[in-house]
C-alpha cells in the first residue's frame, strides 16, 4: 500500500457549548485545518490540527508540503515517515511550532489508515487496556461567565449525567484571593460533593500565588489544579505541587517530547496533560504517556476527545478524558457518553468519518 494524495481544509468552527449553551463569548470561532490522506487501496486516513490563529494559512501550508513528501510512502512505516518529513525541514524548526502542528495532522492520518488496513480500531492497535474511559466536561464553566452563569451550566451538566467538570479561576481583571475561591465554590456549591471537579489557571499566576489560594481552596476537594504557573518554569511548579495536598496537573503547553522529560525529571506535576498538537501526533503521545508510566504518573488528554479517548483507554495510566466539544460537529457521528464513561468504538481506525455538510457549511 501507498499514499497516492492529499487534500486539505481550513475551517472556521463555532467555539459554542453545546454541553450547557452557556458560551463565553457568543459567536467566537477557532480556525482548524483538516487533512485527507489518500492511498492506492482505497482507503483514507482523517486528521485534524489547530492553534494556527491569524497563522492558520501558514498553517493550512505547511499540512500541504508535508503530506506531498509522504506521497510513494508506505502509510504502516510511520516513524519513517515521521524520520522523513523531519530531514525534509532540515528540523531546523524544532519540536515547536508549525511543524510540529502540522505534522500531527500527518500522524493522526497514518493511524487511521493503519486502523481501517488492519480492520482494528485504534485504541486496540495501541494496546487495549480498556473498552470505556472516564470522561470530565471542558468549556461550560469558563473564568467569563458570572456566578449565576456557572451555576446554571453546572447543574445542566450534572442533569446530562457528567460525574466529572472542569471550571477556572484566574478570574478577570485583578481580583482578590477570595473573589478566585467565592467562584469555584460556588460550582462546588451546585454540583454537589461527589463530582469530581478540577480547576484550569491557564498559566495565569506566580508560583506564589498558587501556593497561597490553592491552599486556601483544599477545603472545595478539587481532583486537580491545572497549569497553575508558566508550563515551562518546572521549579516553579514543583514548589506548588510539594505546597499543596490538592494534585497538580500540567503539560499541554509543552512542544514535543523532551519537555516532558524535565518536566518529570523536576517533579512539577502529579497529572501528565498531553495535547495531541503540541506534542506532534499520536506517535508522539504515546511514547509521553510510557515515560510518565515509568514515573508512576497518570496521563489525561487535552480537547479533541473523539480522537484521544482511543489513547487515554488505550495505556494503563490513563486517567480521564477531557470533553470538549469544539471538533465534535465536524463528525456525523462522535463516540457514546454512558454513565460519564466513554465508550470506545469497534469500528477501525479512529472510528470517525467527516459529516461533509458541516464542512462545506464551516470551511474558511
Amino acid at each position: 500500500m501507498k499514499i497516492t494524495s492529499h487534500e486539505t481544509t481550513t475551517l472556521r468552527l463555532p467555539e459554542d457549548d453545546p454541553l450547557a449553551n452557556m458560551p463565553e463569548q457568543a459567536g467566537r470561532t477557532r480556525p482548524v485545518v483538516i487533512l485527507r490522506l489518500r492511498t492506492d487501496s482505497g482507503i483514507e486516513g482523517i486528521g485534524v490540527t489547530f492553534y494556527g490563529g491569524r497563522m492558520t494559512g501558514s498553517l493550512h501550508t505547511a499540512v500541504d508540503e508535508l503530506a506531498t513528501l509522504t506521497v510513494g510512502e508506505d502509510p504502516l512505516r510511520i516513524e519513517n515517515i515521521i524520520a522523513k518529513l523531519r530531514a525534509g525541514t532540515g528540523d531546523s524548526c524544532g519540536p515547536g511550532g508549525i511543524f510540529t502542528l502540522a505534522l500531527s495532522a500527518i500522524d493522526v492520518a497514518l493511524w487511521d489508515i493503519k486502523g481501517k488496513a488492519l480492520d482494528q480500531p485504534l485504541w486496540k492497535l495501541l494496546g487495549g487496556h480498556r473498552d470505556r474511559v472516564a470522561t470530565y466536561a471542558s468549556g461550560s464553566l469558563r473564568r467569563g461567565l458570572t456566578d449565576d452563569q456557572a451555576q446554571r451550566a453546572a447543574r445542566i451538566l450534572v442533569q446530562k449525567g457528567f460525574t466529572e467538570m472542569k471550571t477556572q479561576m484566574a478570574l478577570p481583571g485583578n481580583p482578590t484571593p477570595a473573589e478566585e475561591l467565592r467562584r469555584v465554590r460556588v460550582v462546588r456549591e451546585a454540583i454537589g460533593p461527589d463530582v469530581k471537579l478540577m480547576c484550569d489557571i491557564n498559566q495565569r499566576w506566580r508560583p506564589e500565588q498558587a501556593i497561597d489560594i490553592g491552599s486556601r481552596a483544599q477545603d472545595v476537594g478539587l481532583f486537580w489544579l491545572e497549569d497553575v504557573t508558566a508550563a515551562d518554569d518546572y521549579p516553579g511548579l514543583a514548589r506548588v505541587t510539594a505546597a499543596l495536598n490538592t494534585p497538580i496537573a500540567g503539560g499541554e503547553y509543552l512542544w514535543g517530547i523532551v519537555p516532558f522529560r524535565h518536566m518529570i525529571e523536576a517533579r512539577s506535576v502529579d497529572i501528565i496533560m498531553i495535547d495531541i498538537c503540541r506534542v506532534g501526533g499520536i506517535t508522539q503521545w504515546m511514547k509521553v504517556a510510557a515515560m510518565a508510566e515509568a514515573f508512576n504518573l497518570p496521563v489525561v488528554s487535552h480537547v479533541m476527545p473523539e480522537i484521544l479517548l482511543h489513547m487515554v483507554a488505550a495505556c494503563p495510566n490513563g486517567l480521564t478524558v477531557e470533553y470538549m466539544p469544539w471538533m465534535l460537529a465536524l463528525y456525523e457521528e462522535t463516540p457514546a457518553i454512558d454513565n460519564g464513561m466513554l465508550v470506545l468504538p469497534e469500528k477501525p481506525g479512529l472510528g470517525l468519518t467527516f459529516d461533509e455538510k458541516a464542512i462545506a457549511a464551516f470551511k474558511a
